[in-house]
């Protein structure tokens, strides 16, 4: 068992060592069997840091090619943001087409678009495929908390429509907006009938199952101390990579730790900034009552900075995510933490029990579209999808595969968008970013 000393950093800041946190998802998911702890030394010929959805669906899709892999994850398949997220499956990348436009060009944009359409059908095809019941449900609402964003929205549609043929937008004015939403202080939004919403840790276990089957080996409670590179037989670059009762020499190194990086890369982690998101599950609130909330049983998600995401669950609660911190530590009363953004978008709500309410990690970048990098021989990373990670994530392990297998196209064209560092170094990024994080949530209150 690794030694209480070692246990630092932000893998074990907030939860107990190998166990889910007390959320909705893992109170309600049929979990895997505990996969085994990483003992004595192994060797394959990919080895993957992290059991999300991009090391998942990475070892998926390199297995099915005939690679044997190893994934080792600190805690538990799923466990970090990839089991704790808001569940939205959205369409495009995270910035939009005009921004990316402007950031990237308009033919390697449209590429981008197309890499982010094939995401969501990857999604929905695996779901398909593998059987993974996780509550999909079609729909996401992006709802404009302010008047003067109606006519981007307005505008938007008409260019996915016009440029992109993307057909399946509908702008809604204010009244349409209240149709739909019990909701307050939306002026009008746009209905993505393509997008949709699950339960994300129902789907990442799918996930984990399909690569298990597939023949991959997932170690669990196995934290990755350290790793060098290392000459392999013939000579080649290989790596060698230390846990606390093993190691593993591979070929590949795949670093998927999205928010978790932290040191494993400089190079990577420079240009990742971990910040904590919260959501609370009401008490169940039957059919009439959650229809008066969302009445056709979209996912919901506005347009602050400090985003507000909600849905319904299967059984009828409310899954709202709000709020942010930007330290290690979560709130002490997350509860109280996210009541108050709850009861601001849905003050019928007040006197509602909350029965869950957790916290999670993930990587947001500072122009907020994911680092694809490959920092030296054999060496591979995808993370850093600032909160849009279902689909781009579960296609970067797609991507990563087809990359090791030899064919880096695909791989090269999102590493090839632009991926600033924070500046600051280690020692004053992080107050750098709670001055900016402070000056947007202003800002969505003016």
């Amino acid at each position: 068992m690794m030694a209480a000393q070692k246990r630092k950093g932000l893998l074990f800041a907030n939860d107990r060592f190998g166990y889910y946190p007390d959320s909705f998802y893992a109170a309600t998911a049929n979990l895997l069997p505990e996969q085994p702890v990483l003992q004595g030394h192994e060797t394959c010929d990919v080895c993957i840091v992290g059991a999300g959805y991009t090391g998942l669906s990475a070892a998926l899709h390199l297995a099915r090619r005939g690679f044997a892999v190893r994934v080792l994850e600190a805690h538990r398949i799923g466990w970090g943001a990839s089991g704790r997220n808001g569940g939205q499956l959205g369409s495009g990348q995270r910035l939009e087409q005009h921004e990316l436009e402007d950031l990237v060009g308009v033919t390697r944009a449209r590429a981008l678009w197309d890499l982010s359409e094939e995401s969501k059908a990857l999604v929905k095809g695996l779901i398909a495929e593998e059987k993974i019941d996780c509550a999909y449900k079609p729909g996401v609402l992006h709802a404009d908390h302010k008047a003067s964003y109606s006519r981007f929205s307005r505008d938007y549609v008409e260019k996915l429509e016009r440029d992109y043929g993307y057909q399946h937008l509908t702008f809604l004015n204010r009244d349409a907006v209240a149709e739909q939403l019990g909701a307050q202080g939306y002026f009008s939004g746009v209905l993505d009938r393509d997008a949709g919403h699950l339960n994300p840790l129902k789907f990442c276990l799918g996930l984990g199952r399909a690569a298990l089957k597939a023949g991959a080996v997932v170690h669990e409670r196995s934290p990755v101390l350290d790793w060098s590179s290392v000459s392999l037989r013939g000579g080649e670059q290989g790596y060698r990579i230390k846990t606390p009762e093993g190691s593993v020499s591979a070929r590949h190194l795949v670093l998927a730790c999205n928010g978790y990086l932290e040191r494993l890369n400089r190079a990577v982690a420079r240009r990742i900034m971990p910040i904590n998101n919260f959501i609370v599950a009401t008490e169940p609130l039957g059919e009439a009552v959650a229809r008066s909330l969302i009445r056709d049983d979209v996912a919901v998600a506005d347009s602050r900075f400090v985003i507000n995401y909600y849905r319904l669950s299967e059984d009828r609660r409310l899954l709202f995510g709000g709020g942010e911190n930007y330290r290690y530590r979560f709130p002490s009363d997350i509860r109280s933490f996210v009541k108050k953004p709850l009861l601001e978008v849905y003050p019928q709500l007040e006197g509602t029990g909350l029965d869950f309410g957790w916290g999670g990690t993930l990587g947001i970048t500072r122009n907020r579209m994911p680092v694809f990098m490959k920092p030296e021989r054999n060496l591979w990373t995808a993370c850093g999808f600032s909160g849009h990670g279902l689909g781009m994530a579960t296609l970067s392990g797609k991507l990563l595969a087809e990359a090791i297998d030899g064919t880096e196209s695909r791989f090269d064209l999102m590493a090839s968008v632009p991926s600033p560092v924070f500046p600051g170094g280690t020692l004053l990024r992080w107050p750098l970013l709670v001055l900016a994080m402070s000056w947007f949530a202003l800002r969505d209150r003016l």
